[in-house]
């Protein structure tokens, strides 16, 4: 199992998530290597667990299934559960987004492409579209009448 975890000072929000329903899926971003020959994807390569994929030879079916251009073994990962929302913190603390099963694939990379949600710390404001590629995110906060952000992220893959 790998978990993504995340490490970031947020000001002002908390419960930050990607938004990721059945209606509007989250594509999980990653660079990721084969664990037999250790060669890693040139491209980056998308996971969502709302998509599901026949595994070669077996009943089974995963989120993520692809095949080694070096050594043509399939490997394959799914996603367990919902991710976890992180919870702000001072200072700021690793915590687990999400995990996934892996077998025969690690993830060694994660970009986060798409938006992500967060809410008001003290107000409950909802704010959406949240855009983390810059590293970085500053807002207004109106009911709290002060700015908001999300700063200085560490994304890890770590084993769980």
């Amino acid at each position: 199992m790998l978990a993504l975890t995340l490490t970031a000072d947020l000001s002002g929000v908390t419960d930050l998530r990607p938004e990721d329903t059945p209606e509007s899926p989250y594509f999980y971003t990653f660079k990721v290597q084969c664990s037999s020959c250790r060669e890693t994807h040139p491209n980056w390569v998308n996971v969502s667990r709302f998509e599901s994929n026949e595994v070669s030879g077996s009943r089974g079916e995963a989120n993520f299934v692809w095949r080694c251009k070096s050594c043509k073994r399939e490997s394959s990962a799914s996603i367990k559960n919902p991710p976890s929302a992180y919870q702000h913190s001072s200072p700021p603390k690793r915590q687990n987004i999400i995990e996934f099963d892996c077998r025969g694939l690690e993830f060694t990379k994660f970009k986060p492409d798409g938006d992500w949600l967060a809410k008001g710390l003290e107000s409950g404001t909802a704010f959406s579209g949240i855009d983390l590629q810059e590293g970085e995110w500053f807002d207004y906060d109106e009911k709290a009448g002060e700015e908001v952000s999300i700063k200085d992220l560490k994304w890890e893959i770590r084993r769980v």
